[in-house]
This record gives C-alpha cells, structure tokens and sequence, in this order.
C-alpha cells in the first residue's frame, strides 16, 4: 500500500526516537509483531475510551472515500484496497465519484477562467 510522505516522515521520526530499526512497528505484549486479532479488541477498547464508533471496515472506507476525494481513479483504489475487480469498487464506493455533471461544469469553468484571463492579459500588454 502507498504511503505518503507525511507518513514517511512521521515514521521515520518515531523510529528514530524509539531506536527500533530493527523491531516491527506494532508489537504485542510479548515483543511480536501484532495480528489483526489481537489488534480488534484493542481497537474495541480505544474507540470505547474515546467514545467514537468506528470499526476496522469504517478506516478503510474512509480511506477510500480519501482517495477518491483526491481524485484517485477507479483502478487505483481497486488496487489498494485489493478488490478482484474495478466493478467491486464501483459496487461500493461509486456514489462518491463526482459525477458527470460535476466535472462537465468543472471543465467548462477551468476554459472559461483559463480564456477570460488571457483576454485580461492581452489587454495590458
């Protein structure tokens, strides 16, 4: 999975205040690299504390909904979020793409804009 360069950074800093170059990044109580099993009922435990609802399923929808906010294609958070098919992620998340119409007027006000200021331009020179 991509990671960005805020995290890079953000991890980069952690591991070397920690000193864990070698060492997995989320361990158990015994050292060990932490499984989603034992990982759920902390998350249980933490959203409880800070009294949100929020489930594993939730963090990666909203991952996705990230991506396509961003502009991300169907292709790429098919590939990231390993779906079998660009049609299951359609399934799921089309209702988030800007539709047509959004990027039909999109379009039109990026030419517009992009015209008006040339015409702006030539005249002062």
């Amino acid at each position: 999975m991509p990671v960005g360069q805020t995290v890079i950074e953000g991890l980069a800093a952690y591991l070397d205040a920690e000193d864990r170059h070698t060492s997995p990044l989320f361990v158990n109580v015994l050292g060990r690299p932490l499984t989603y099993r034992q990982w759920k009922p902390l998350w249980k435990v933490a959203i409880a504390q800070a009294k949100v609802e929020a489930t594993a399923h939730s963090l990666r929808h909203f991952y996705a909904s990230a991506l396509i906010a961003g502009g991300a294609s169907v292709k790429q958070v098919q590939t990231v979020l390993g779906h079998a098919s660009a049609v299951v992620t359609l399934r799921t998340y089309a209702h988030l793409w800007p539709g047509d119409d959004d990027r039909t007027r999109t379009i039109i006000d990026a030419i517009f804009s992009a015209s008006a200021d040339q015409v702006r331009t030539s005249e002062v020179l």
